[in-house]
């Protein structure tokens, strides 16, 4: 069952208009409604999206439904799609939430850090998981993260380093398969996230182990379960196409080492050691 809006806190940056809500679990959740300027789509392309990146252990936020209520949305009148001087009302129903890491009150988040403080967060390793994703998905955006200072063994069992430390977080999947146009265009720069400094440590394709081999041996399971997550009310008649995407999707999985390398060959400088 989805959750309910409870409390609205502010509006989010982008392009979809998310909306920083608490729900009625207590947690907080960045919410893009199904009318968002971007379009729809954008919502199905989150939720397919979580799934697989669990698949991979690629850290991505928890995702949930979030319903927002006719009431609601009459006691929070900032909560609308606002386009030039028109504000669009928001349409009441399922919406898709984006679990907030923490008490927004409390936790800061960062969406830049200097590269002392990225060298030194813990799993930066994950953002080349994160780019065999994108490739994989066609992500037609760079790629985006979040930062912030945690309890390691919270976020990362197992890791080496003990005790608090700045940790990554994979964020906004929204125009994963070219956004609404559900097409992969594979352009060799989309995915990348915009500082060479995460990629310093790739020397050859074995880098991007494990996730390249979870990519190419991805049983068709694992895209099923991501079908089943999508909420019916939010497909209105984009059932053939969302499942014709995934199985392209799933025929492409052993292409993603090829669009690996036609990336360093298009951007050498983002991959310094890699000859």
């Amino acid at each position: 069952m989805p959750l309910t809006a409870m409390r609205h806190l502010r509006k989010m940056r982008g392009g979809a208009q998310s909306h920083l809500i608490q729900a009625s679990d207590g947690n907080f959740y960045v919410v893009k409604f199904r009318n968002n300027p971007q379009h729809r789509r954008v919502l199905i392309n989150e939720t397919v999206a979580q799934p697989l990146l669990e698949y991979l252990e690629v850290p991505a936020p928890a995702i949930r439904e979030v319903e927002v209520t006719p009431e609601f949305l009459e006691a929070n009148p900032d909560v609308c799609i606002q386009l030039g001087d028109r504000r669009i009302p928001v349409e009441a129903g399922w919406q898709f939430g984006s679990q907030y890491p923490g008490n927004p009150e409390h936790v800061v988040i960062y969406d830049f850090l200097p590269d002392a403080l990225l060298r030194s967060v813990v799993n930066l390793r994950d953002f080349l998981g994160a780019l065999v994703f994108d490739k994989w998905m066609s992500n037609a955006d760079g790629r985006q993260s979040v930062f912030w200072r945690t309890r390691v063994t919270e976020w990362a069992p197992g890791r080496t380093v003990a005790g608090d430390a700045f940790v990554a977080l994979m964020i906004d999947q929204g125009f994963l398969f070219n956004g609404p146009h559900w097409e992969f265009s594979d352009a060799p720069l989309q995915g990348l996230y915009h500082r060479p400094l995460v990629y310093e440590s790739v020397r050859s394709l074995d880098d991007f182990q494990p996730w390249l081999d979870r990519v190419t041996y991805c049983p068709p399971e694992e895209l099923d379960r991501a079908l089943r997550r999508v909420p019916r009310q939010w497909k209105n008649g984009d059932t053939e196409p969302l499942e014709a995407m995934l199985e392209q999707l799933y025929r492409r999985r052993r292409h993603v080492a090829d669009l690996l390398t036609a990336v360093r060959s298009a951007r050498p400088a983002m991959f310094p050691n890699w000859r």
